[in-house]
């Protein structure tokens, strides 16, 4: 008997690349096969996120709405594994009935066994390591990768140290080999480095901060692209910035989540940089390379934000005009240090500011985009995008998932994953339309 086996993973990248390596050890069960589609499966695992409310009642309607597949029959196991196990398993084990089983964070390798324990299959191939492969959930051109576990910063409005526990670097040889393995069993040419911080990478493990080596190592590999997320701003020092400007491999590209830039707000969030150094560090980069995309994310509504913070979080938008940029409305999370702040903000004045923030940003990316017209990019091409009958993809600039496209048009077939040299033509929104106008390479 074949058992097929679906996954739904929610939240992060991070949260992805754990359920593409436990995808990867519960293929090795003798007798299993993985599906795409819920409705076939016999087991499906749900990897969750719990990071914020928003995130939990994602992840409880996503369990109840996988339970539904027991009507028909044919799924007998649901798993629940991720963030929110981690976070609230006493709480699930007691009202969670739609789930059969919790599995913590540091349980996940147990996932294969639990399955051949149900169903009298053979664990003889299992590999509890987990690290040993993966099964990608991306287009098989571009992954995650994944460089350490767990936080040590403990800002006040983050769950995420309580959920996944103090910052672990893996070891750079490790990183490596995984890097090799992408490429040389899915032909992957882009890699995103992930962590909750990367910049503090290497410290618990080296004795120092080890971005740079393993950035230096990865260049060594066939990967065409390496791109940097979650760089925290006190530690983006002058050598970083350089090798990003300067390296053939390593995209002109840097994620800098910012959080807020007014100092009283900094403070009660437990940053560690305040307004001068992230204006001294923005007008460094900018100075350094002109060429470098800068990333940000921003939390407005924090406890005690006045009307006067917020409009300083705005002139800084105004001012420094950053490429892209993700805006939240401040999430109150049971067992942080802001939980229990007074002057926590109302529903109604987050909403508001989120969509004021959203706008200006909105407003100066579709100004600056503009000034791409008549030039000719490098794209990593993602597919097509059957709607508009144009292939889209991304130039180094650019992200995946949460950054703009680029749409071109092109007068023969072209392939997923190659790079292309595209015009730009005009701008709609915020996305980029051109046509192709260069070979594939």
């Amino acid at each position: 008997m074949t058992i097929k086996v679906g996954l739904v993973s929610l939240g992060c990248d991070k949260n992805r690349v754990d359920a593409e390596k436990l995808l990867y050890a519960v293929s090795r069960l003798n007798g299993v096969e993985l599906t795409p589609a819920p409705s076939e499966a016999n087991v499906i695992i749900v990897n969750t996120c719990s990071f914020i409310n928003s995130a939990v009642k994602e992840s409880i309607d996503t369990i109840i709405e996988m339970s539904e597949y027991k009507k028909n029959g044919c799924l007998s196991l649901l798993i629940v594994t991720g963030c929110l196990p981690q976070r609230y398993y006493d709480e699930l084990s007691d009202e969670l009935n739609e789930a059969d089983v919790l599995v913590k964070l540091s349980d996940n390798a147990n996932v294969p066994s639990i399955i051949a324990a149900k169903f009298g299959l053979n664990i003889y191939n299992v590999n509890n390591s987990m690290c040993d492969g993966r099964v990608l959930t991306t287009p098989s051109h571009y992954a995650f990768l994944k460089i350490s576990e767990g936080c040590s910063n403990f800002c006040s409005y983050c769950t995420i140290p309580y959920i996944r526990g103090k910052y672990r670097s893996e070891k750079i040889e490790d990183i490596v080999d995984e890097c090799r393995r992408l490429i040389d069993n899915y032909g992957v040419r882009e890699i995103n480095l992930v962590a909750q911080d990367v910049t503090r990478y290497g410290m618990d493990l080296y004795g120092r901060y080890s971005l740079i080596r393993l950035l230096e190592e990865l260049s060594k590999t066939n990967i065409d692209w390496i791109r940097l997320n979650y760089c925290y701003p006190e530690l983006v020092t002058d050598e970083l910035i350089d090798m990003v400007a300067s390296s053939p491999k390593v995209c002109n590209y840097l994620d800098i989540p910012l959080q807020h830039v007014d100092d009283d707000i900094l403070k009660k969030m437990k940053r560690r940089s305040d307004n001068k150094s992230i204006r001294a560090l923005f007008d460094n980069i900018r100075s350094r390379s002109q060429y470098i995309s800068l990333r940000s994310t921003f939390i407005v509504g924090f406890p005690s934000e006045t009307q006067e913070n917020f409009e300083s979080l705005c002139r800084f938008l105004e001012i420094y005009r950053i490429d892209n940029a993700g805006f939240f409305a401040y999430s109150r999370e049971q067992g942080t240090a802001a939980y229990s702040m007074t002057e926590q903000i109302p529903y109604a004045v987050k909403r508001k500011r989120l969509s004021v923030a959203r706008a200006i940003q909105s407003r100066i990316m579709s100004e600056d985009l503009k000034k791409n017209i008549g030039n000719e990019v490098i794209v990593l091409c993602d597919g097509i995008d059957y709607d508009r009958g144009m292939f889209v993809g991304r130039t180094q600039f650019n992200a995946p998932q949460v950054d703009k496209n680029i749409y071109y048009s092109s007068n023969k077939p072209l392939t997923m994953g190659q790079f292309h040299t595209v015009k730009i033509n005009r701008v709609s929104k915020l996305d980029l339309i051109g046509s192709f106008t260069g070979e594939e390479k």
